[in-house]
């Protein structure tokens, strides 16, 4: 019934209980998850959660704000995503959040990462998760620049303006909402997410992030989506029903999710 598109059980204290946070999916509807890369040196180790459980999936990319890692060229990307159950490109973007002393100029590191992860992502006709925080402008211009009118995928976790979510929807991406809508002071964002067509809606955990409500502070996991998808049917005046046959109808189109394997 509902499909987190994007969660990391491959953290600790998700790794070690897969098989209970897949029993507990199951309790509450969630009956499929991707599990998110970050980095290629967990690769193996996301890819393996994936083949080894016929309701998960993965990607294969590496976030902006991991230094110090393998630097990821197309081919490397292409390789892996070449791999059964491998559905995206990413996560992949531009985080200006933390600059500890360094300016946007000094950043230009991420924004040829990005780029790297944008053409792999055209030569494989995959989606691309795209991360953005405190950098939307220059996120939205590595796309244009880049993604020639061919690059589709979401942006995950949003947190962004209307202008942003606007923009992400002219060029052809989803957007995914997390338990962040539904924390008492994120109004702004259910305003986005009233606006946002529910077509182009997804919904995720980010796990072991930012659990929703009932359940913030906690440890989050893949079963709590369906908060999520509560909150979206709430700002949307829709049935909790009608919002996860969508949201499980987008994922299953832009991922290519079929019975286990990419289609």
């Amino acid at each position: 019934m509902f499909i987190d598109s994007h969660c990391h059980l491959n953290s600790p204290g998700l790794r070690e209980r897969v098989a209970e946070i897949r029993a507990e999916m199951s309790a509450l509807q969630v009956d499929r998850a991707i599990c998110i890369c970050t980095k290629l040196e967990e690769f193996a180790e996301v890819h393996a959660l994936a083949t080894t459980n016929d309701n998960l999936w993965c990607t294969v990319g590496v976030h902006p704000d991991e230094e110090g890692v393998a630097e990821p060229d197309v081919a490397s990307l292409v390789e892996r995503a070449a791999l059964p159950k491998v559905v995206a490109i990413g996560e992949t973007g531009l985080d200006y959040y933390r600059l500890n002393g360094r300016t946007v100029a000094d950043m230009a590191w991420q924004r040829e990462r990005f780029a790297v992860h944008v053409r792999a992502a055209l030569e494989t006709r995959r989606p691309l998760v795209v991360h953005t925080r405190s950098a939307s402008e220059d996120t939205l211009a590595v796309l244009r620049a880049e993604g020639q009118g061919a690059v589709r995928g979401v942006f995950h976790c949003f947190t962004e303006t209307m202008d942003v979510a606007m923009a992400a929807l002219d060029l052809g991406f989803h957007v995914s909402f997390s338990g962040i809508l539904s924390f008492r002071n994120a109004q702004a964002l259910r305003d986005v997410a009233r606006a946002v067509p529910l077509d182009r809606c997804l919904i995720e955990t980010d796990s072991p992030y930012l659990a929703p409500v009932p359940h913030r502070g906690k440890v989050n996991q893949p079963a709590w989506v369906r908060h999520v998808a509560a909150c979206v049917a709430e700002v949307k005046g829709l049935s909790l029903e009608r919002v996860a046959q969508a949201t499980s109808a987008n994922a299953e189109a832009l991922f290519g999710l079929r019975a286990g394997v990419r289609s």
